[in-house]
């Protein structure tokens, strides 16, 4: 069902995503998230923060052109069914009218970090970087393919989210 919705540049559900999300979050027994992609409408985020009690330190927003995601989400070859220019734009459509909310709110509660994802990606996550090392002031970052690294941290792919495990 999820692959499907996916296919069709469709959300899912609220209540799907958060019980993946908390029963992931629950088993991992840390205390530090980064969620990569959700909330993706106002539902998403009320039901999140009322269902889980959790409010974002931050919200990490990526801006960038249209015609600059295009280009780099067909060219990034990974295989996904949702990598075609048909469901690309659908995306576009979806992030503008129900996304979009979602970062003003937290703009309106001075929660936003927001990256000029326009420049090349060495430099983009030079800026990344640099918003986490308050976080985690005494660790480093790397890319890694699709895991970012932080020493002594490591974000972990899981369920559509990455795991930030508690310091030891």
């Amino acid at each position: 069902m999820i692959e499907n919705m996916i296919k069709e540049g469709k959300i899912v559900p609220s209540e799907v995503t958060i019980k993946l999300l908390q029963e992931a979050m629950i088993k991992s027994e840390n205390d530090k998230f980064l969620i990569d992609g959700f909330p993706r409408n106002e539902e998403n985020r009320a039901a999140f923060e009322n269902v889980t009690k959790i409010s974002p330190a931050f919200v990490l927003f990526f801006d960038c052109s249209e015609e600059e995601m295009e280009r780099r989400l067909l060219g990034r070859n990974q295989g996904r069914v949702d990598d075609n220019i048909e469901t690309i734009r659908k995306r576009f459509k979806v992030f503008v009218e129900s996304s979009l909310p979602v970062i003003e709110h937290y703009n309106a509660n001075d929660k936003v970090k927001k990256i000029d994802a326009a420049k090349p990606i060495p430099e983009v996550f030079e800026d990344v970087k640099a918003i986490f090392a308050p976080y985690a002031p005494n660790a480093w970052l790397r890319r890694d393919y699709r895991y970012v690294i932080i020493k002594p941290l490591i974000l972990k792919k899981s369920f559509g989210s990455y795991e930030l495990p508690a310091y030891p």
